[in-house]
């Protein structure tokens, strides 16, 4: 059977089928493992060629700000790792607008080009996936 277009990525396709991943980041980077977690299966998802997405809401928008200072908790501070997503051909990258907002944010205070999005516009976005994890 021939396959979908949206099962097919040119030379990437080699009879497998492509998803569509999305990745929401809702927590913020430091003080659990869920932020760091969820970058190495972003990055996992990527090296299997799936179309791979994250999103940045809630307190996750502080795992891709600028100038993060972790030496006072005595933790690595891994936020500039998201920097390794494009080389992983992640480009799709979604930031909520009312989340920056909320936290006093734009995005010149982020380290990563994102596309800033309302909720509603993620929200759509996330119907059009074929999973959707959260972390």
């Amino acid at each position: 059977m021939e396959p979908t277009p949206e099962e097919y990525e040119g030379d990437d396709y080699e009879g497998g089928v492509v998803k569509k991943f999305m990745y929401v980041n809702r927590r913020a980077p430091h003080g659990t493992v869920y932020a760091q977690e969820s970058l190495e299966v972003v990055l996992i998802g990527a090296a299997f060629d799936q179309d791979v997405s994250v999103v940045f809401l809630d307190d996750g928008v502080y795992q891709i700000r600028k100038d993060q200072d972790t030496g006072a908790i005595g933790t690595k501070n891994f936020s500039k790792t998201f920097r390794a997503l494009e080389m992983y051909d992640v480009e799709k990258l979604y930031v909520e607008k009312e989340s920056m907002e909320a936290r006093g944010m734009t995005e010149d205070d982020l380290n990563v080009p994102v596309e800033v999005k309302t909720s509603e516009e993620i929200g759509r976005l996330m119907e059009e996936q074929d999973v959707v994890l959260s972390f």
